[in-house]
């Protein structure tokens, strides 16, 4: 088969990565891919939201499926316009793909089904929301309705913070108009939090190994959320009873509730999730594979991936097995200095090559005329050490971020640290 994967992330990487050692696969495409993408797959010039260009070079090349991994495109309707035009994609379509791409959609979808989840309100004007908010106290969540890169969430200590934030969301637009246009307001809950992805074809509903992503920019989950620094599965403090929990009482019921929606949702379906003294409760959920997660989760898969996308696409997911090896994974984001804020692109990445253990998963990079690989993103890259525990994957991981370099890159130390106290 000739497969083409949209996207350009340390996610993307990770997919092609697993897609390349299908048998089944002759050959591999990526638009607009990456600097470490382009070792495994052939690079395209095409940006994720450029739709005709995407269907247009599809026909050309005969691709048998198009894998559509960002969250832009599948909730701009990248699916939809590709099925319109024959072309076999894999992912949700736009209307199941809101789930991700309006959080006050996903927050009325919970309360309708009531599915556990933070208590809350959405408002589609500055005024009242700021005036809910005054009747409220800290710490308090502020979130974007729409995709804002995974940045869109303020978890406020102070009112002053919380009241910022809605100021920066509704009326600065600090992440455009349509994202900022609606907020939801939630109350804070405390726990540990777990990210459980499944492979989803409407009613069918196939776990993936847990992990658990580190937002925060610094160690000990200080400063301003990131897309996530780092991450890790198994998570072995976390009971498989845990897990079951989530799987009966939010996974399942969201699948067959999109389904009773008329919206039922084909691929793969992330849930960001909560361990709280009341039960496990639902953060988010997202229409497509987790950014950092798919570096520790693709890692374990022992099955082709390239037969769970065909089994779902073709409605077949209950009959496909699918195993996962015992190992441990342990991802580390390294990334560009100044991250999440503004930051310096070009700057030459050199050790590459000194890497002894780990995988690394390009995110955030690109070629140079002289062909340097470059820093081109925050995150600039995704260092997945494999072992027989968290203590040795972690190890692995941490020698050989050591072992890279580029001017001003910055990590956190403590990634999978919850699971060793």
């Amino acid at each position: 088969m000739r497969v083409l994967v949209i996207g350009r992330g340390g996610r993307e990487h990770a997919i092609v990565w697993a897609l390349s050692k299908s048998p089944k696969i002759s050959k591999l495409f990526c638009a607009p891919g990456n600097g470490g993408i382009a070792g495994l797959a052939e690079c395209v010039p095409i940006t994720e939201l450029q739709f005709e260009e995407i269907s247009s070079f599809a026909k050309e090349q005969a691709i048998d499926l198009v894998m559509v991994a960002p969250d832009d495109p599948l909730a701009a309707g990248l699916v939809d316009h590709l099925e319109s035009k024959g072309i076999e994609a894999f992912g949700p379509r736009a209307n199941a793909a809101i789930i991700e791409g309006s959080k006050v959609f996903m927050k009325q979808l919970l309360k309708k089904y009531s599915i556990p989840t933070a208590t809350y309100e959405s408002f589609d004007a500055y005024e009242p929301a700021l005036a809910y908010l005054r009747s409220q106290t800290a710490p308090i969540v502020i979130k974007a309705d729409g995709l804002a890169a995974g940045k869109g969430v303020t978890v406020a200590q102070t009112m002053e913070e919380a009241e910022a934030a809605l100021k920066d969301i509704m009326v600065g637009q600090v992440f455009g108009a349509s994202a900022g246009a609606s907020v939801v307001i939630e109350e804070f809950l405390t726990g540990q939090e777990m990210s459980l992805l499944a492979f989803v074809d409407g009613s069918t509903v196939r776990l993936m190994v847990p992990s658990q992503d580190h937002k925060p920019v610094f160690d000990n989950d200080k400063g301003p959320n990131t897309g996530g620094m780092g991450t890790y599965s198994p998570l072995p403090h976390i009971p498989e009873s845990i897990v079951q929990e989530a799987l009966v009482n939010i996974v399942q019921p969201t699948a067959d509730a999109m389904v009773a929606e008329g919206r039922p949702f084909k691929g793969v379906l992330y849930a960001g999730l909560i361990l709280t003294p009341n039960g496990v409760k639902t953060i988010e959920f997202n229409a497509r594979f987790g950014d950092p997660e798919t570096q520790v989760i693709l890692p374990r898969l022992k099955t082709d991936l390239l037969d769970i996308f065909l089994a779902i696409n073709n409605g077949t997911l209950a009959e496909q097995s699918i195993e996962w090896s015992e190992q441990a994974a342990v991802c580390v984001i390294v990334a560009s200095p100044g991250y999440p804020g503004p930051y310096p692109k070009g700057l030459p990445i050199t050790g590459l090559d000194q890497v002894q253990d780990a995988l690394v998963f390009h995110a955030g990079t690109a070629v140079d005329e002289n062909g340097q690989i470059v820093t081109n993103g925050g995150r600039v890259l995704g260092i997945t050490g494999l072992g027989k525990d968290i203590v040795e994957a972690r190890q692995k991981a941490y020698a050989d971020a050591d072992r890279i370099h580029f001017e001003g890159k910055h990590y956190r130390t403590d990634i999978a640290m919850k699971a060793l106290k």
